[in-house]
């Protein structure tokens, strides 16, 4: 089995040699093939990680089978749903996935569907409560009297839009002479 090991550490002053040497000896002792190791010294919850986008790359392209990671909190801090979406592009991909510290995330084990099916059910219900929250800060700020959200335009510049539209002239156009968003303008078209 090709594997790819994924290590990170938030600091220059930490080092990922413990995580490496750790998921070397577990490869040999399991016989793995390494493909490749990628190694970034970023922050778990930054999108910009360029090793961890070029092993997802490689992923894509099943470079290897099976992507090793010391945890889940090495992998990614980028909040559940992220992080879940993460795991599931690799299942899609064919690949399959192991924490070392975490035995039961483990997609390539006996209890790998129910694991992602825990962890997609974990995703909804994080959704659920954001937009449980956010609706009652709206509630909240109605009840104080302000009002949210974007302010409708006036008619006549709804006519201009769509004149404008019809005659020709890009979103983008309509948007700077206007001067209103570009998603303002997509809503009245």
């Amino acid at each position: 089995m090709r594997v790819g090991i994924y290590a990170r550490v938030s600091r220059e002053s930490s080092s990922n040699d413990n995580q490496l040497l750790i998921l070397r000896e577990y490869c040999t002792k399991m016989g793995y093939d390494i493909y490749a190791e990628y190694v970034d010294i970023v922050s778990g919850g930054s999108s910009n990680r360029i090793e961890f986008n070029r092993m997802m790359v490689d992923a894509s392209k099943r470079k290897y089978d099976m992507l090793l990671f010391y945890a889940l909190d090495r992998f990614s801090r980028q909040g559940l749903r992220i992080t879940i979406q993460h795991l599931q592009s690799l299942e899609s991909y064919g690949v399959s996935y192991k924490s070392y510290s975490e035995q039961y995330i483990d997609s390539a084990g006996i209890f790998g569907d129910v694991i992602i099916a825990l962890l997609a059910t974990l995703a909804k219900q994080e959704r659920i409560r954001l937009s449980e929250r956010v609706h009652a800060g709206l509630a909240r700020a109605r009840q104080q009297g302000r009002i949210g959200g974007r302010p409708k335009l006036d008619d006549k510049t709804v006519d201009k839009i769509k004149i404008m539209k019809a005659d020709g002239y890009s979103i983008v156009d309509i948007s700077k002479k206007l001067k209103v968003s570009r998603s303002s303008v997509y809503q009245y078209l």
